[in-house]
């Protein structure tokens, strides 16, 4: 047995099913059959009918009447559409990673979460650190440093060799 796909009717198709079963000249099953909806959806219209039919001749016409819309999500959305985009002015260009990584204020309101996603950041980058390199090895680099602007034509060997002096 094949499912048939989900219909969606229209609300004068609604009501106008509703309306005949209110009538009462056929039943549901009959409604059912010459329309080809399920019995149960007629009677759930014809409820849905019947409950707000006062409504129609403004008996429930203060409940009807508009009441003051909630706009605190659709501010909070702007305040927060806003707070991005402070935070993403003038990063319009594409930048490396090391640039974007850096231009993330861990002072700034935005969490750092969505600064991170706003820029392609991982996360993890943000928060793990760089260990600190030893002040041995940083002497040593230095040297290297040195020899190579002192000698530009030196080879990796050749410097390991000055190197060791």
């Amino acid at each position: 047995m094949s499912r048939r796909t989900r219909r969606n009717h229209s609300p004068t198709f609604k009501a106008k099913l509703a309306l005949a079963a209110v009538k009462g000249d056929k039943t549901l099953n009959e409604l059912a059959k010459q329309f080809d909806v399920h019995p149960n959806q007629i009677a759930d219209w014809k409820t849905q009918l019947l409950d707000r039919a006062a409504s129609v001749f403004g008996e429930a016409s203060s409940k009807a009447a508009p009441a003051a819309a909630d706009l605190s999500p659709p501010h909070a959305k702007i305040g927060q559409l806003a707070l991005e985009n402070d935070f993403l002015e003038g990063a319009l260009i594409k930048r490396r990673h090391a640039e974007r990584k850096a231009m993330i204020d861990r002072d700034h309101p935005l969490p750092i979460t969505r600064q991170a996603k706003l820029l392609e950041v991982s996360r993890a980058s943000v928060y793990d650190l760089p260990p600190s390199v030893p002040e041995a090895d940083l002497a040593i680099m230095r040297r290297i440093d040195e020899l190579h602007l002192a000698h530009p034509f030196m080879g990796a060997r050749m410097l390991r060799d000055t190197g060791n002096r």
